[in-house]
């Protein structure tokens, strides 16, 4: 009897294990699939991720050479406006370049709030209210009406100063895009 109650046993336990072994199976193949899905889900996320900061450094770094050269070009429409004013040669043709650099520079600066840091745009309000005044002093001196303390000189020297901006600001300009400073020389 002992011996067919011990066969019985493991007939009942072979039959138990045929029966549950598919489904068991499913349930652990139900599970690597999940792990399986989540780990390229996370895969997939992380690489949006990564494309979405590509996409914002590409837009920043485009904004700032944009602003870069807005406001390069407003400043140098700017200083030969000034000696022509100095001169007594300005034309309406200057004025016309000087305001279609202006615009341009607005333009740039418009973009710039949106998409420019802290920092840069802390830097680029300086330069614009800098700018917007060696333009409006310039304006004042063409109309015979100066500025007191605002000759020619100053307004020149004062637009050469932004020189020494420009290099901070295109400092700050690099740093936030990430790149490197390069060593003195190179």
């Amino acid at each position: 009897m002992d011996n067919a109650l011990l066969a019985l046993a493991g007939a009942i336990v072979a039959v138990t294990g045929t029966l549950l072994a598919p489904i068991l199976s499913q349930r652990v193949l139900a599970r690597v699939q999940t792990e399986q899905f989540e780990r390229q889900q996370r895969a997939a996320d992380a690489q949006w991720v990564r494309e979405q900061r590509t996409a914002e450094v590409e837009k920043r770094q485009a904004c700032y050479v944009t602003a870069n050269s807005g406001y390069r070009r407003y400043r140098i429409e700017l200083m030969k406006y000034l000696w022509l004013v100095h001169k007594g040669e300005a034309t309406a043709q200057a004025r016309a370049d000087l305001e279609e650099a202006r615009h341009s520079m607005h333009t740039a600066f418009a973009e710039a709030q949106m998409v420019a840091s802290d920092a840069v745009l802390r830097e680029l309000d300086a330069m614009t209210a800098t700018l917007a005044g060696a333009y409006s002093r310039t304006l004042h001196l063409e109309e015979g009406d100066p500025y007191p303390g605002w000759a020619f000189e100053e307004i020149q020297a004062e637009l050469l100063r932004l020189g020494d901006r420009w290099k901070r600001m295109r400092g700050l300009m690099r740093a936030d895009l990430g790149v490197e400073p390069r060593p003195v020389g190179s």
